[in-house]
């Protein structure tokens, strides 16, 4: 392992190099895009700053990105309240449910490099595992996983997870999770069931998921201080602390070690510096990576999602789906991707447009609802202009 001092070192360096290529808001979608485009984040991001301390939030980060280079980014607050460390474009965060971007991600390069099929059931390969009925275990795909349609009772089994009980032991009750529609039929978000995307990267490739996610996404992608897991938040000197709301303010909270279990669904730590590389890399940036035929079937919609969340409240929401591992949202004429995250004392927020050759993440070290109207304001603030 390299010292603290040389990732320091080297991320100074990787982040100097990519403020280098910050643009001016005008020109941040290429020639002529600018003609139908908003380019000018200014109000977004002066209401997402005041939005932010109205509610005494105790630390945040954002950045805007093309695929080009960055934009904007922007730190501000504490790691924690108590400690009043400030929070910088290193710090880390839990992105919570945005982690499941990564795993779809990880379950497309599995199919890429033709070690699974999207199409097999998994009852192939985990025979001794039944998942739901009989009837749907026999027939959920890897699709369905990645795609939150296995058919089964959604959020099944998040409580025990909110109990503090682990993935290995919860695996063991998926034969009791009740069906509510064949596989393929209906969406269910799930966290434990989606977690399967581990169970298949580890029997395929014989490594870790960790391992799988930091040597095909982290390292290629230069994210120097991504991590996966429960030990590697916790040994992080620079990682913000969680904070929940008290009658006294927002104070530090404890940290549910369960939800790193289901290290796809909820198990990656990030930093702001490094969401602009993930970022980056889905609107196109690094084919070597992420090639276009991948991005292709990452982003395409696989299941219409219902009316219920708080993103399906959003005025100008024409159509949501799910894609793998991220959501498609048809908003006010764009098409745009679309992940959230929310776990004990973290919010986080990110989209990008990729027609429109921008994106943006918001990563907070509190739980608070304000997160849910980040993603319209900066869509609002994109919509086309006046011809």
């Amino acid at each position: 392992m390299p010292s603290a001092r040389r990732i320091s070192k080297r991320f100074l360096a990787a982040l100097i190099t990519a403020l280098l290529a910050v643009h001016s808001p005008a020109f941040a979608a290429g020639e002529g895009e600018a003609d139908y485009y908003n380019y000018d984040f200014e109000p977004f991001l002066s209401w997402l700053k005041a939005a932010t301390d109205e509610r005494k939030i105790p630390g945040a980060a954002v950045a805007i990105v093309t695929r080009d280079g960055i934009v904007h980014l922007d730190t501000w607050g504490v790691k924690n309240t108590s400690a009043r460390s400030p929070i910088a474009v290193d710090s880390v965060f839990r992105i919570a449910s945005m982690s499941k971007t990564f795993a779809g991600t990880a379950a497309t390069l599995i199919v890429d490099q033709q070690l699974q099929s999207w199409d097999s059931p998994l009852a192939e390969l985990f025979p001794a595992l039944q998942i739901g009925p009989q009837s749907n275990s026999n027939a959920i795909t890897l699709r369905h996983v990645a795609s939150h349609s296995t058919g089964l009772m959604p959020h099944s089994y998040s409580n025990m997870l909110d109990a503090g009980v682990s993935y290995d032991k919860i695996k063991q009750q998926f034969a009791k999770i009740p069906r509510v529609c064949d596989p393929g039929d209906c969406y269910g978000y799930q966290n434990v069931v989606f977690s399967l995307i581990a169970d298949v990267v580890e029997e395929k490739t014989g490594d870790s998921y960790a391992r799988f996610i930091e040597h095909e996404l982290f390292e290629p992608l230069g994210m120097m201080t991504a991590s996966v897991g429960f030990e590697a938040y916790s040994n992080n000197k620079t990682a913000t602390s969680p904070h929940r709301k008290s009658r006294n303010g927002w104070r530090p909270t404890t940290t549910n070690p369960a939800y790193y279990t289901t290290a796809p669904a909820a198990g990656i730590n990030a930093s702001v510096y490094d969401m602009t590389l993930w970022l980056r890399a889905n609107l196109g940036a690094f084919p070597d990576v992420l090639p276009p035929e991948t991005l292709f079937e990452i982003q395409r919609p696989v299941v219409e999602t219902p009316y219920g969340n708080y993103f399906n409240r959003w005025q100008g929401l024409e159509k949501a789906y799910y894609a793998l591992g991220w959501r498609v949202l048809d908003y006010k004429g764009l098409r745009a991707i679309h992940h959230g995250g929310g776990v004990r004392g973290y919010r986080s927020e990110m989209v990008f447009v990729p027609e429109a050759n921008i994106g943006m993440v918001v990563l907070l070290n509190a739980e608070s609802n304000v997160a849910n109207d980040f993603v319209p304001a900066f869509l609002d603030n994109l919509s086309y202009t006046d011809q």
